[in-house]
């Protein structure tokens, strides 16, 4: 039974770990990635389509992105979404392809960037805390049930905190990573 509770909880803060990546994975840093066009949502034939379903999107050169749509008419969609989103690309369309260059990051949206990152590593963070607390219950509810003795509780809630501690270092050290990839001129 306490096994089961320990497993269950590590399953879980793996997959807060894997979350925190694949949001970190959105953020902009200095070199082009199509990631960071996950989240836009472009106007199909009057239904919001995420834009990777709709389109390649390539990376040639460290600096520019190229957007090939699979129907040439959701160009005009596609550039229109882009210019929208909060990203500050200036996409640039020729009729086939849309170019979009991305220019050097300011200081001042580096900072902001790197910020973002703290907020959402403070989530993983938070989920990851959650998650030891919810197994922790598990297992105080256990014992008071008679399942498990209060040593074993004891020992399972340790390991809980062990995967916690190795978890939340995990998290810190993706954060350090990020920071500095942001930060890299």
């Amino acid at each position: 039974m306490t096994k089961e509770i320990v497993k269950d909880a590590a399953d879980h803060m793996d997959k807060s770990v894997t979350a925190l990546a694949h949001e970190f994975s959105t953020v902009r840093t200095g070199r082009a990635s199509g990631a960071i066009l996950e989240k836009i949502l472009v106007d199909y034939y009057g239904v919001a389509t995420p834009l990777l379903q709709i389109a390649t999107v390539t990376a040639p050169e460290p600096q520019m992105l190229v957007i090939q749509p699979y129907d040439k008419t959701a160009i005009k969609g596609i550039e229109k979404a882009i210019l929208a989103s909060d990203l500050g690309l200036n996409p640039a369309n020729d009729g086939q392809v849309i170019r979009v260059p991305f220019p050097p990051l300011t200081e001042e949206r580096r900072r902001e960037l790197v910020k973002l990152c703290k907020g959402y590593a403070e989530e993983a963070r938070v989920g990851v805390r959650n998650i030891r607390r919810d197994a922790n219950d598990k297992l105080k509810r256990s014992e008071r049930e008679g399942e498990i003795s209060q040593d074993d509780q004891h020992r399972a809630e340790a390991e809980i905190q062990k995967a916690t501690d190795a978890h939340v270092a995990q998290i810190d050290e993706s954060l350090t990573r990020k920071e500095a990839e942001i930060m890299e001129v």
